[in-house]
């Protein structure tokens, strides 16, 4: 709910770098193209800096423009993996992970909040690199640098990453503080 208002002419957006916020609505303006190509973003900067709700307003064009989308914080969708394996599991787990490959935009949100595991790190693993095999868009939040991010979850993950998505650096302050 706390999204659905979003929009580029109000406040948190108005509120973010004009340079940054123009390449988002030239994606939204391609989204057909973008999702086609396979080509995603990933947002990263401090805490409470708009990342994630410019990331919502991509979601938004996709899924108005007909495009399927999935969007997940990683926390919430490591911890959907993990109920897979519980009996009687609404989905199996190749049944969930197939159906997380095949969405057009796969949007997961504060990527490297997770604990991290070898087994965490295989999960992600696994779905990059099935998306990025399918050319599927990708879509990241995170409050982590480049090379922070590949010591969270990995560097053969952030290496395919940055060739799926185009990286978008957000600065400023925490938006919730003001």
């Amino acid at each position: 709910r706390r999204y659905r208002n979003l929009s580029f002419d109000r406040p948190p957006i108005t509120t973010i770098r004009p340079g940054i916020v123009g390449q988002v609505r030239s994606y939204v303006h391609a989204i057909d193209d973008r999702i086609a190509a396979g080509a995603g973003l990933w947002f990263y900067g401090p805490v409470g800096t708009g990342k994630t709700s410019l990331a919502m307003l991509v979601s938004q064009a996709a899924l108005a423009g007909g495009h399927t989308v999935a969007i997940y914080s990683l926390p919430r969708l490591l911890a959907e993996i993990r109920d897979t394996f519980d009996d009687g599991a609404a989905a199996t787990y190749t049944e969930l992970l197939d159906r997380l490959a095949a969405v057009d935009l796969l949007h997961t949100d504060d990527v490297g909040a997770e604990r991290t595991s070898p087994w965490v790190l295989e999960q992600l693993y696994s779905l990059i690199n099935t998306r990025y095999e399918d050319e599927r868009a990708v879509m990241i939040t995170t409050n982590l640098e480049r090379d922070e991010l590949a010591t969270q979850i990995g560097e053969r993950t952030v290496s395919r990453l940055e060739e799926l998505c185009t990286v978008l650096p957000i600065g400023g302050s925490d938006l919730r503080r003001q």
